[in-house]
């Protein structure tokens, strides 16, 4: 089956019959561009004119579907209607015709009709000026011009137009696609870097109160049950201020007379003295180190994290904390017994540890986890120059976990941290 032909837009159906139309007013009133005695005139019949006019009037319904073929259909009506006595209406309409053609048709049409138009006007202009030796001879390029050369240049500059709005319509919606993405990646840190903290925040205590009232359920012993209670109740209060600090911070402005304070590494006693009372042997050593904020804080929030997850899942042992400070970076350093038990205390999700990758990796650190076989620390699935005494935290087996990261603390003002 033949495939249905398009139907015309509105506007060229009505360009064809106002052409139609205005031709035929013309011809009613025997109004016509050359007298039927004139030389040129090889059909003198008022009706042979009106074959140009209807011809040129189809090819205005194809101006936009197939304004090529329009365009050749239309030259040859050109052509025939110089042979009559001419209506002005078909000229107007082949001019229309050499526009559409440039706008609408493709981009190697667009580049060739004005070259091939400038081209038969010059040829207009010369030759029958050579021919015929007289001034009036010029107005025969002058009319050729203003036919085809006029409207091809037209339809050319109206294109590049449209074509430069396009283009610029393309980049501002590109833009607003980056700018999206930028936002949407914008939030997506913003949530992880919320997610780390909220987890480095809470996770600590929480894990504190559900070891010791599950220790204060287990056992029917008056004075460990207090003192579990005093334990759970202190990991309470402290949640909840942490909680506060971040709520504060996650507020617009929140309250500026009494600004939300970062953990520093000298709260780091403070937090080796909770980890103590949560029930873990800890040490801490520490030299004296002047970093910058943004690595300040993420060693801070790895030593807790470390001591949390101490807490959670090590053996009975001692943990050590060290924090050394040399050839521009920050060693943070966390060894727990490792082995011993066969479930952990606390069922872990382990967005801790890639938490604490995820702050090392933004201030272009390297980060370590996992077990340490032997007092020389050259077993296991990582290879950590050990430091630790030969009476260290090691576990049944002989195993210790540990954490370590180095954090460069030189050019760290304008990292993407945690600050």
């Amino acid at each position: 089956m033949a495939a249905r032909l398009s139907r015309p837009p509105r506007l060229d159906a009505s360009i064809a019959l106002g052409g139609l139309a205005g031709g035929l007013v013309l011809w009613g009133f025997g109004l016509g561009l050359r007298e039927a005695a004139d030389p040129m005139v090889l059909f003198a019949g008022r009706w042979a004119l009106l074959v140009p006019l209807v011809v040129i009037s189809g090819c205005e319904l194809l101006r936009r579907t197939a304004p090529r073929t329009a365009l050749l259909i239309g030259t040859a009506a050109l052509a025939a209607d110089t042979v009559t006595q001419g209506s002005i209406a078909t000229i107007v309409m082949y001019t229309d015709l050499a526009y559409a053609a440039v706008v609408y048709g493709t981009p190697a049409t667009a580049r060739r009709l004005p070259k091939i138009t400038g081209v038969v006007t010059v040829a207009a202009i010369v030759i029958p000026y050579a021919v015929l030796r007289v001034p009036e001879a010029l107005l025969i390029g002058l009319v050729v011009a203003a036919v085809s050369f006029g409207p091809a240049s037209t339809g050319l500059i109206v294109r590049n137009h449209r074509d430069a709005a396009e283009a610029a319509r393309l980049r501002a919606e590109q833009t607003a696609l980056l700018a999206e993405m930028d936002r949407t990646q914008a939030v997506n840190q913003e949530r992880a870097r919320m997610a780390r903290e909220l987890h480095d925040v809470v996770a600590n205590h929480l894990s504190a109160i559900a070891i010791h009232s599950t220790a204060a359920l287990s056992l029917d012993e008056p004075r460990t049950s207090h003192e579990a209670l005093t334990v759970i109740r202190e990991n309470s209060v402290q949640g909840l201020s942490e909680m506060r600090r971040l709520i504060g911070i996650l507020r617009d402005g929140g309250d500026e007379r009494e600004p939300a304070a970062v953990p520093t590494l000298d709260g780091l006693a403070a937090l080796v003295e909770g980890a103590r009372a949560n029930g873990l042997d800890v040490v801490l050593d520490s030299e004296p180190c002047s970093v910058p904020a943004p690595v300040e804080l993420a060693a801070y929030r790895i030593v807790q994290e470390s001591l949390t997850n101490a807490l959670k899942h090590a053996g009975p042992g001692r943990v050590t904390v060290r924090l050394r400070c040399a050839d521009g970076v920050l060693d943070v350093r966390v060894t727990s017994p490792h082995g011993g038990r066969g479930a952990p205390r606390v069922p872990g999700s382990g967005a801790g540890l890639v938490g604490m990758r995820e702050r090392t990796e933004l201030l272009g650190g390297t980060f370590e986890a996992g077990p340490d076989e032997g007092p020389d620390g050259t077993g296991g699935s990582h290879r950590l120059d050990r430091t630790d005494p030969p009476d260290g935290p090691h576990g049944p087996d002989g195993t210790v976990w540990t954490v370590r990261a180095t954090l460069p603390v030189t050019d760290t003002e304008s990292a993407p941290g945690d600050a």
